[in-house]
């Protein structure tokens, strides 16, 4: 009787191992498939890094690397269109360093001093501003409609400037596009071979008009800098 509980013990082991590898696993529910990666999540690929540091608006040497970097303000450069945003300012930032040089990068390691503040603007993730992106090339149907209205309106005793502005929806399909774009865009993370460029965000929604001076700071492993970019 031990022989044979001993043989059925082997055999139940043996079939939940041919069980557990054909990928089922009994009194478990079975994993469900995993799902596609979302642009926010995405590793960036950043900018094409330009031929030196001199080719940038303003620039700063770190310990053996140099931090260079343009203000863009409200707009949104990235390879393939130029976006804006609202809410939002972005920098290219580019790190050159020697010949084989690799370097611990991460946008965290900045900051933005807005006209002159004691506390420095954080740096915001890439995808914060996925729903504040607009494609400046894109004129919407609503837009064309509220503009075809105020034409029709003349001589009806309006005033001029009292309609609201027209709501107006991005297409799903461009909305993605230009998600992808500043994901693709954004500054690489992670340990990289130098040189590496990308765009780095901060939230701020004040009028270019208003911006007197800016300061980009950086706290990280090649050490610290300040540096004014050009508003």
């Amino acid at each position: 009787m031990l022989f044979r509980y001993e043989s059925i013990k082997i055999a139940a082991s043996a079939a939940l191992l041919t069980l557990v590898s054909g990928g089922i696993v009994i009194g478990q529910t079975p994993a469900a498939p995993q799902a596609a990666v979302a642009p926010s999540t995405k590793a960036a690929k950043g900018i094409p890094p330009r031929a030196n540091p001199g080719e940038y608006q303003s620039r700063a040497q770190v310990g053996t690397v140099t931090i260079a970097a343009d203000f863009n303000r409200h707009a949104v450069p990235t390879p393939e269109a130029l976006l804006t945003t609202e809410d939002f300012i972005s920098v290219e930032v580019a790190v050159f360093g020697p010949t084989g040089a690799r370097l611990q990068i991460s946008s965290a390691d900045f900051s933005l001093r807005m006209n002159g503040k004691k506390t420095p603007l954080p740096v915001e993730q890439f995808a914060a501003i996925f729903k504040n992106l607009r494609d400046p090339s894109y004129f919407a149907p609503e837009m064309q409609a509220a503009k075809s209205s105020s034409k029709g309106s003349v001589g009806t005793g309006d005033a001029e400037g009292t309609a609201p502005p027209p709501v107006f929806h991005v297409p799903p399909a461009m909305e993605r596009a230009m998600s992808e774009r500043v994901s693709n865009a954004a500054l690489p993370e992670g340990d990289r071979s130098l040189p590496v460029d990308g765009l780095i965000f901060f939230r701020y929604s004040g009028a270019e008009k208003g911006m007197h001076s800016v300061e980009l700071l950086y706290n990280g492993p090649a050490g610290k800098a300040t540096f004014a970019l050009q508003p």
